[in-house]
């Protein structure tokens, strides 16, 4: 037992005393009443739109990765790479931040700047390390002793459950034993094409890794148009970026028909990874949330949601003293961190200048898988903020979709990438399905956006053109997946070769090339 966990031991405990879940609360109900009141005297409005980025991406070592016979595999990240990055959820996991910018020409190049510095800081770290960084949005290579024994490794301290490769955070060990106590208690089953198992911790979650684009809304009496058209471009959207079709070989059992397997599989199977390891209260927290009539809505919704391992500021902090607006809120707030909704509102924020400050409202757009590259996820930044922006400024019907008809869209979208059947509401306020009509439009209006916002020509080309080429050419990040697996399966190798051999060649383009267009 190493020197902290004791310490971590101990914060699981007091997380979830029933003692603990009562001050929680009547803190989240105060500062919820707090933020209602922020919102309606206009406090949370700022001068312009801002964008910013999350993106996650777990480690690899070994070498030979530019053979089809040998490769790196799953790494723990070194300490060293946390200078330029954050921890995530499994000891593989890291995850690479951008400061805010508003979102203009100078907003998004300094955006893709800085996650280029930040990407290639991290990546430095660990090579110095003997490590690899890798941008993809679920690992297939497991480490030596298998997938199943790497993320089923547990013990018992105390009648704590502790996952071997977890992060060894409160927060995490915490939010896991919550979940297996909403659970049965014992496992948590995971069912997708091939695999139908049971682990005992959510740490099959760290299969997959995504990007987070965030788009600062400049009013709260506008935020209800954006959140809303968010929803409507989730289906689209997941369908030009899907990433993850397998997961390690391993996993699957007893498959006999591997051609029908690779047909199968989602395109997009970060969707149902996250959903069924974290789905276990009464009201599933990871889904499509509802549309809101305004800001406020987005309060409600975080004060009634399924609680999930509170802790409180003292606790973690040693300090209650409010001088900041994340001090202000800070129950809430790591409430709100497990309100797990593909696209989400979040109060508050980061300084950005004289005009924008940490008092503002946000969306989070959360379903994207990490991309092969730095420029596809500047691309998909890019996309994101000029489609909202773009159909919002123009008054776009698409709000007047059925939101049921936008859930089947995006679910749609995860399972079978541009494939899917997309709805859509066209700009002349007409139903359709039609790929080239839903897609047409969608880069119509993210560039129309990122006119409206300033953003030069070249520019909004620079970004946008290689995930246009992704259309063009009919072919996504998963698709060249399926298709680099179902090669060597009709070359005679067995479901482990395959998968092995297409993420080895997966991270070598990856490495080697500018964006995944180049691919194509």
């Amino acid at each position: 037992m190493s020197d902290d966990e004791p310490a971590v031991v101990g914060a699981v405990e007091r997380s979830l005393a029933e003692e603990t879940a009562r001050t929680f609360e009547k803190r989240v109900t105060a500062q919820a009443a707090w933020l209602r009141a922020a919102i309606a005297d206009g406090r949370m409005d700022n001068a312009d739109p801002a964008v910013g980025l999350e993106a996650e991406l777990y480690a690899i070592a070994g070498g030979g990765d530019r053979t089809e016979g040998e490769g790196p595999r799953l790494a723990r990240v070194p300490t060293a790479v946390f200078g330029a990055a954050n921890k995530e959820l499994g000891v593989h996991n890291v995850e690479i931040n951008t400061d805010p910018n508003v979102l203009d020409g100078p907003g998004l190049t300094a955006q893709a700047e800085e996650i280029r510095e930040r990407a290639r800081t991290a990546a430095a770290a660990a090579e110095e390390h003997g490590c690899e960084l890798a941008w993809d949005a679920m690992w297939t290579l497991p480490p030596p002793e298998g997938p199943l024994e790497y993320l089923s490794a547990t013990e018992r301290r105390d009648g704590v459950v502790v996952a071997e490769n977890m992060r060894q955070e409160p927060r995490y060990v915490a939010i896991d034993n919550d979940v297996l106590g909403h659970a049965d208690g014992e496992r948590i089953e995971l069912s997708v094409p091939g695999v139908d198992r049971a682990f005992p911790t959510i740490l099959f979650e760290s299969l997959a890794t995504s990007i987070q684009p965030h788009l600062q809304v400049p009013s709260a009496e506008a935020f209800p148009a954006y959140h809303n058209a968010a929803i409507r471009t989730l289906g689209p959207v997941l369908a030009l970026s899907a990433n993850s079709p397998f997961l390690p070989a391993a996993l699957y059992d007893g498959v006999e028909d591997p051609g029908g397997l690779v047909d199968r599989t989602h395109h997009e199977l970060r969707i149902a990874v996250f959903e069924q390891s974290v789905n276990h209260t009464a009201a599933p927290k990871v889904r499509v949330p509802r549309d809101v009539e305004t800001a406020a809505e987005v309060v409600d919704r975080v004060l009634e949601d399924d609680r999930y391992a509170p802790f409180l500021r003292e606790h973690v902090e040693g300090d209650t003293a409010r001088r900041t607006l994340s001090d202000r809120v800070w129950e809430f707030d790591h409430k709100r961190g497990t309100y797990w909704r593909w696209v989400r509102g979040v109060l508050g924020g980061d300084d950005i200048d004289a005009e924008n400050d940490e008092h503002s409202i946000r969306i989070e757009y959360r379903p994207i898988p990490t991309q092969p590259t730095v420029t596809d996820v500047v691309g998909m930044q890019a996309l994101v903020a000029g489609l909202l922006v773009g159909v919002v400024r123009a008054e776009h019907p698409i709000g007047e979709l059925p939101w049921e008809a936008a859930e089947s869209s995006f679910y749609n979208a995860a399972r079978e990438g541009l494939d899917a059947e997309l709805a859509w509401v066209t700009a002349d306020g007409e139903r359709t399905a039609d790929p080239a009509v839903v897609f047409g439009e969608v880069f119509e209006y993210a560039r129309a956006g990122l006119d409206a916002v300033g953003v030069p020509e070249s520019d909004t080309q620079q970004y946008l053109s290689p995930i246009e080429a992704r259309w063009r050419a009919q072919t996504t990040p998963s698709a060249w997946k399926k298709a680099a697996v179902r090669d060597r399966l009709e070359e005679g190798a067995d479901l482990e070769s395959a998968i092995a051999g297409m993420q080895r060649e997966y991270v070598r383009r990856s490495r080697e090339s500018g964006s995944f267009a180049e691919w194509l």
